[in-house]
């Protein structure tokens, strides 16, 4: 940017723009830990014309746009890579309407997660997605990104609860997609192509979400394991019964002390070898106890040391807290790590977790495994520790491609829930074709022809 742009951009955004370099600095990060790229320039946008002024200016000058929710990312997708501007969404951040005849709910892109579960929760109603970072993470990214989280075992990923989006293309354009619907296939599914897009498509500043009615009980098994193994099979094992539990978590030994000491809580097997986590959901008591029983019975036919059953509200905080907190604890231990968040069919989760423990024994770096086995989706965090630069990058690469062709020989791929974004973009041709790839470029070219937005992340 030179000079004359950013006394223009300050013109038409007034106190909504900023070049300070404490704010440029602490907007050159996200969560991914060991990448950072300055913007020139911040845009707080408030409405939805801020954003279709600064998209059509930077379409018109050249000048790369990148959107940013609130920062939660893990794959670099909301770093100005190529500097220019960064859009920030979070003061986009007001519940525009909760419709309870409709089931449905409209929201700006900066409201947090957490906070329109409380709200709908608060008139009946459900909203499933619940990714990790719930209290801090917004619907805007959960959508750009194609959240997931643990209930996605029974009820689906934020793609499936999308209705409508509001949608300002980098030329500057405004195109209102879906509504409250139930059914709708007039023309091309836009908003499936806008959902999981990393913001390279458009920037969305408005979304009407699908609501469902609140699961009047709810109940979380706590199952601890004497090995990894035992633990591993066990999850198709449940899946068997016909019963669809709404999470059903993976915690291995390692991840588990890592917490532990971190939280400075212990619990309640200590040194078993790996946890499930199953929670389980329904209209009654009496058909959730059945659910809960069967399950517990397959974990111990399988080899559970026991099963603990937490009931009361304060029971199931102090569990999920410990789940919550894993990404926390890692990032305690080593501020440098590689998050991965592969995906493999369902039915090859244990192949998947015991290949990975083989992995593990062969290399120099630390790997914790952790994640939503139920629907085949594990987070496999490699921890730099105190590795020194060259033998971390060795270790690093050698774990991402023996774990990449491993994925991918179990019908699997390379995210379920965190995007490819910049870290993961160099291993987008082991998944996808050359054809695949050229696709991806002429969809953007459409929807960005002069290439201003969020540009070198995915291919």
């Amino acid at each position: 940017m030179n000079s004359q742009q950013i006394e223009e951009l300050e013109r038409m955004f007034g106190d909504k723009f900023t070049t300070l370099p404490e704010t440029l600095q602490r907007y050159s990060r996200d969560e991914t830990s060991h990448i950072e790229a300055m913007p020139e320039a911040v845009v707080f946008a408030g409405e939805t014309g801020d954003v279709a002024s600064l998209l059509k200016y930077c379409s018109d000058q050249r000048i790369p746009g990148t959107p940013r929710g609130t920062g939660t990312g893990v794959s670099g997708g909301a770093l100005p890579i190529e500097g220019g501007v960064l859009l920030a969404l979070e003061r986009m951040n007001r519940i525009l309407e909760i419709d309870v005849d409709n089931r449905m709910a409209v929201v700006q892109p900066g409201v947090r997660t957490g906070e329109l579960h409380q709200a709908v929760e608060a008139e009946g109603l459900f909203y499933p997605p619940d990714p990790a970072s719930l209290e801090s993470c917004s619907i805007g990214g959960n959508v750009i990104e194609g959240a997931g989280g643990p209930r996605a075992v029974k009820y689906g990923t934020t793609r499936d609860y999308v209705a409508g989006l509001e949608v300002v293309l980098p030329t500057g354009e405004v195109l209102r997609l879906g509504g409250k619907l139930r059914k709708n296939v007039t023309g091309y599914n836009l908003i499936g192509l806008i959902i999981a897009s990393e913001g390279t498509l458009g920037v969305v500043t408005e979304i009407t979400l699908r609501l469902l009615p609140l699961p009047p009980v709810r109940t979380d098994l706590l199952v601890p394991f004497e090995t990894f193994g035992q633990a591993a099979h066990t999850i198709n094992e449940v899946l068997k019964t016909g019963i669809i539990p709404t999470v059903i978590e993976f915690m291995e030994r390692r991840a588990l002390e890592i917490v532990e000491a971190y939280l400075d809580s212990k619990l309640p097997v200590p040194g078993a070898g790996a946890y499930l986590m199953i929670g389980l959901d329904g209209a009654d008591t009496e058909s959730v106890e059945r659910d809960y029983e069967k399950v517990g019975e397959v974990c111990l036919d399988n080899g559970a040391v026991d099963v603990f059953v937490a009931e009361t509200s304060d029971m199931k905080q102090r569990l999920w807290k410990t789940r919550r907190s894993l990404h926390d604890a890692l990032h305690d231990l080593s501020p440098e790590m590689e998050r991965e968040d592969v995906v493999v069919p369902v039915a090859r989760i244990e192949d998947l977790l015991k290949g990975m423990d083989e992995i593990r024994r062969n290399v120099k770096v630390e790997i914790v495994a952790f994640g939503h086995a139920g629907d085949g989706n594990v987070h496999v965090n490699v921890l730099r520790g105190k590795l020194d630069e060259e033998t971390w990058n060795t270790e690093r690469k050698r774990v991402l491609e023996e774990l990449f062709t491993l994925v991918i020989s179990l019908g699997g791929t390379l995210s379920g829930e965190h995007g490819i974004g910049l870290v993961k973009k160099e291993f987008m041709p082991l998944v996808t074709s050359e054809a695949e790839l050229e696709l991806y470029r002429r969809l953007k070219q459409a929807f960005d022809p002069a290439g201003i937005l969020n540009p070198g992340k995915i291919f």
